[in-house]
């Protein structure tokens, strides 16, 4: 049975967000609906799939680009390379983790797959252990109904597609089909790597050039969610070794510091055109 203790971290969310007392919230820590334009901010965590799963027609497919290169170390480099990215494509990886957090109050939900069960935390984010990724999905689009928009971080080119895909390969209802639509709006999708970088208008050189989550949040006073020394590069490790929780909080630090970063832009930048 897993520590129900909630991460030490957590415990700097009331100082973030506010109190929460007399607001109407329960205090098993569950998401609600405040009613409103309530925002939800979420990030996910992806891992390879066995590449058993593979036939030879699709790992040829894949590996394609390396094989046509002659030189031997660079063809090895160039396999390495693509071996990484399979943790990126809704087709040769699958979700293993959502965290799903309230803008105004900090409190969520954090799905995750996992074999052990989770005692009910008193803290402000729930976790939610799931027997497999249909489960997960189900869960996560079953509560994205109670938000009128959503707030990520680079989640218009890979969370929301990943979704959207390993959905539909699993067959698992969208409730939400509207958050890839026209992108130079904020609502219902706000995605902060193109706000802060204001839809790309520096390219990659200039002065709005666009950087990952954990120099934003540098550069902002923001605790960074790779200060404990895990990044996104380490859930396939994480996952072969079974340890689940770890990939949980990790992915609710990804959205501490997106919520917070959220609370900046719409404090000092929301509104440039």
């Amino acid at each position: 049975m897993a520590d129900a203790s909630p991460p030490s971290f957590l415990c700097t969310l009331p100082a973030i967000f506010g109190d929460f007392s007399g607001l109407g919230i329960a205090s098993s820590g569950r998401l609600f609906h405040l009613g409103g334009m309530s925002c939800l901010v979420f990030d996910i965590e992806t891992s390879a799939l066995p590449k058993e799963q593979l036939d030879e027609g699709r790992l040829e497919y894949l590996f394609r680009p390396a094989e046509k290169m002659l030189d031997e170390a660079a063809k090895a480099q160039r396999r390495e390379e693509i071996d990484m990215q399979f943790n990126l494509w809704p087709f040769t990886a699958q979700c293993v983790c959502i965290c799903l957090m309230n803008a105004d109050t900090g409190r969520g939900k954090v799905l995750f797959l996992s074999d052990d069960f989770e005692e009910p935390s008193d803290g402000p984010v729930e976790y939610v252990a799931c027997m497999d990724e249909s489960d997960l999905l189900d869960q996560f689009w079953k509560l994205a109904t109670k938000y009128d928009k959503i707030c990520t971080f680079n989640g218009r080119s890979f969370d929301v597609p990943f979704l959207y895909l390993r959905s539909a390969v699993l067959n698992v209802p969208i409730s939400r089909k509207d958050w890839l639509g026209y992108r130079f709006q904020v609502e219902p999708h706000c995605d902060l790597a193109e706000q802060f970088t204001f839809y790309n208008v520096s390219g990659w050189t200039g002065a709005a050039r666009r950087f990952n989550l954990d120099f934003y949040c540098k550069a902002f006073g923001i605790d960074s969610p790779k200060a404990e020394g895990v990044t996104g590069m380490d859930v396939n490790d994480l996952m072969a070794e079974g340890r689940y929780r770890d990939i949980a909080e990790y992915c609710v630090r990804d959205v501490v510091a997106t919520t917070r970063l959220y609370e900046i832009w719409r404090e000092r930048l929301a509104g440039i055109r």
